[in-house]
């Protein structure tokens, strides 16, 4: 068990972003020790793990919060298989109405800029953007 501020150090966020996943629901507080200390799990800090992957991706928390319910529910893997591809396909829309907005800017550009800017997305996000399309269609 881990008190807030080893958490925090463990997971490398802030004791203030654990107060805060806390509070929203994401994280769970395990169990309170005599001297009122909240203390949490290995759990929690494979679920910030988690989480800070998500946002490395630009997920929003309440998709965050919809995956980790999925992954801690009790629910057949089929199941979990079908609203995880339901999340992902959200998420995708999110993305490219994004990349929608960007594009106008994006033509815009001289030809350098724009290798640039098609270089550091790379092979590997292509083909894996392709292969959730080709699953979730």
């Amino acid at each position: 068990m881990y008190r807030i501020g080893e958490l925090a150090k463990l997971a490398n966020v802030s004791k203030r972003t654990i107060d805060y996943y806390t509070q929203i629901g994401l994280l769970h507080v395990d169990k309170t020790s005599k001297s009122n200390y909240r203390l949490y799990s290995e759990q929690a800090l494979n679920d910030i793990q988690f989480i800070e992957e998500c946002k490395l991706f630009n997920m929003c928390l309440q998709d965050i919060k919809e995956r980790l319910e999925l992954k801690r529910s009790q629910t057949n893997e089929e199941d979990k298989l079908i609203k995880q591809a339901e999340i992902l396909a959200k998420h995708m829309k999110q993305l490219e109405h994004e990349i929608n907005e960007l594009k106008p800017i994006f033509d815009k550009m001289n030809g350098e800029n724009q290798e640039i800017i098609a270089s550091r997305i790379s092979p590997q996000s292509m083909a894996l953007m392709q292969s959730l399309m080709i699953l979730l269609h």
